[in-house]
C-alpha cells in the first residue's frame, strides 16, 4: 500500500507539475504572441485580427482628369484603376474621379496632382510637350512604334523606368503607364487625302508633335480644343480633323459631317496614356496598396488596348454602313511622315538630355523588333 501509495504521489505530483507548466506556458505564449504581434504592427483580441495604423487605415484619393463627363471611353479608361484597387484592397484605397474643370483645367491636371491639389490624375503624356518634347516620345508621335511594340518597349524594354524617372525627375510625379490606344484615324475630313499632293493648302485640326510635323507636307495646322472639333468640321472652318481611334471617333460624331475616313493615323501609330501620383500621398501609402496601384495601372491598359481594338472594329463597319468613304493613305505619304517624326525627334533629342534618352531608347528598341516582326510576318 505505501508503495503504491508512493507511486500514486508520484503521479499525483507530475500532473500538479504539468498543470502548473501548462499554465506558466499559456501565460508565457499569451505574453509572446501579444509582443511578436505589437513588433508587426498587430493587436490580438480574442479570434479576432485587428490591423494596426496603416493596414486598417482607409485612404481616400481624388482623382483629377482631362476629360468631358461626356467623354464615356477616356472615363472608361481612367476608372479602370479606381475600380481595381477598391476591390482588391477590400475598400482599403477609395479613388474619387472628377472630369475636367472641377479640380483643375484639363491640361494642367500633372501640375494639380504635384502641388497635392488631388493625390492622382489620369492623362495623356503629350499634353505635356510645351514643358518637354520627351512627353510626346512617352505619348506617341509620328516616329513611334505601333501599340504592340510600344506594350512591349514599356513592360519589357525598360521603357517603364525610363517613363518613371523621367517624371519623377522633370514633374515630380510618380507615374504608372496606365492606358494604351491603337493606331488612330488619320482623319474625318470633307476632302479626299491619298497622296502627298492632297494634303497642301489642307486646313486640319491637330496638336502635340503633328502640329510641328504636318506643316512640313505642306498643310497648315489649326488647334483646338475638343468642344470645339465638331462644331468648326460641321462649318467647315476646317478640312478635317485628327482626333483618336476609329472606335472613340464613333460616338464624337465627327463621320455624321464630314464624308472621308482617312486611314491609317501615320501622326499617332499608339498612344500610351498614364496615371501620376502626388510625391507625399504615394509615401504615405502601405506597401500592399502602392502594390495594388501599380498592377491595376497595369491592368488599365490591357483593357484599354483591347477594348478599344475591339470597338474599332464595329466603328469601322458602321463608318461605311453611314456612307463614309474609307480612304487609305498612299505608302509615299505614310513613308514621309514616318521620316518626319524621326528628324523632329532626333531634333528634340538634340536639345534635351531626357527626350535624348526616351528618343534613343524607343527607337532602338523598335529597330530591333524588326527581327521578331520578320518572324511573325504571315503570307496567306
Amino acid at each position: 500500500m505505501q508503495k503504491r501509495s508512493a507511486k500514486a504521489g508520484k503521479h499525483h505530483s507530475f500532473n500538479k507539475e504539468v498543470k502548473i507548466m501548462g499554465k506558466t506556458r499559456r501565460e508565457f505564449l499569451k505574453k509572446a504572441g501579444v509582443a511578436a504581434a505589437a513588433g508587426a504592427g498587430v493587436v490580438l483580441t480574442g479570434s479576432r485580427r485587428l490591423y494596426a495604423k496603416d493596414e486598417d487605415k482607409v485612404f481616400k484619393w481624388k482623382m483629377a482628369t482631362p476629360w468631358a463627363s461626356g467623354m464615356p471611353l477616356y472615363t472608361h479608361m481612367a476608372k479602370v484603376l479606381p475600380d481595381v484597387v477598391k476591390k482588391i484592397s477590400n475598400g482599403r484605397l477609395i479613388i474619387d474621379m472628377f472630369p475636367a474643370g472641377a479640380i483643375a483645367p484639363a491640361l494642367e491636371v500633372v501640375d494639380a496632382t504635384r502641388r497635392g491639389v488631388c493625390q492622382i490624375a489620369h492623362t495623356w503624356p503629350g499634353y505635356d510637350i510645351g514643358i518637354s518634347k520627351g512627353s510626346a516620345i512617352i505619348g506617341g508621335f509620328a516616329g513611334s512604334p505601333n501599340s504592340e511594340v510600344m506594350l512591349h518597349w514599356i513592360y519589357a524594354g525598360g521603357g517603364y523606368k525610363l517613363w518613371q524617372d523621367f517624371r519623377r525627375e522633370k514633374f515630380n510625379v510618380i507615374a504608372f503607364p496606365g492606358g494604351m490606344r491603337p493606331t488612330e484615324v488619320f482623319a474625318h475630313s470633307h476632302k479626299p487625302v491619298r497622296s502627298l499632293a492632297d494634303l497642301k493648302g489642307f486646313k486640319m485640326r491637330t496638336v502635340g508633335a503633328w502640329a510641328d510635323i504636318l506643316p512640313k507636307l505642306g498643310a497648315s495646322v489649326i488647334t483646338l480644343p475638343g468642344g470645339e472639333v465638331l462644331p468648326a468640321l460641321e462649318r467647315k472652318v476646317i478640312d478635317a480633323t485628327e482626333w483618336a481611334c476609329a472606335g472613340e471617333n464613333l460616338p464624337m460624331g465627327f463621320h455624321e459631317v464630314a464624308k472621308y475616313v482617312i486611314i491609317p493615323g501615320i501622326h499617332q501609330p499608339s498612344a500610351p496614356f498614364e496615371f501620376v501620383v502626388n510625391v507625399k500621398a504615394w509615401e504615405e501609402l502601405p506597401a500592399d496598396l502602392k502594390a495594388m496601384v501599380e498592377g491595376a495601372a497595369k491592368i488599365a491598359t490591357l483593357d484599354s488596348w483591347t477594348y478599344l481594338g475591339a470597338l474599332d472594329m464595329g466603328a469601322m463597319d458602321t463608318f461605311k454602313k453611314k456612307g463614309n468613304t474609307i480612304i487609305e493613305l498612299d505608302v509615299a505619304v505614310q513613308k514621309a511622315a514616318y521620316k518626319l517624326g524621326l528628324e523632329w525627334g532626333q531634333e528634340a533629342a538634340a536639345k534635351d538630355p531626357w527626350t535624348k534618352k526616351l528618343f534613343e531608347s524607343q527607337i532602338d528598341f523598335h529597330k530591333k523588333w524588326e527581327v521578331v516582326e520578320n518572324t511573325r510576318s504571315l503570307k496567306y
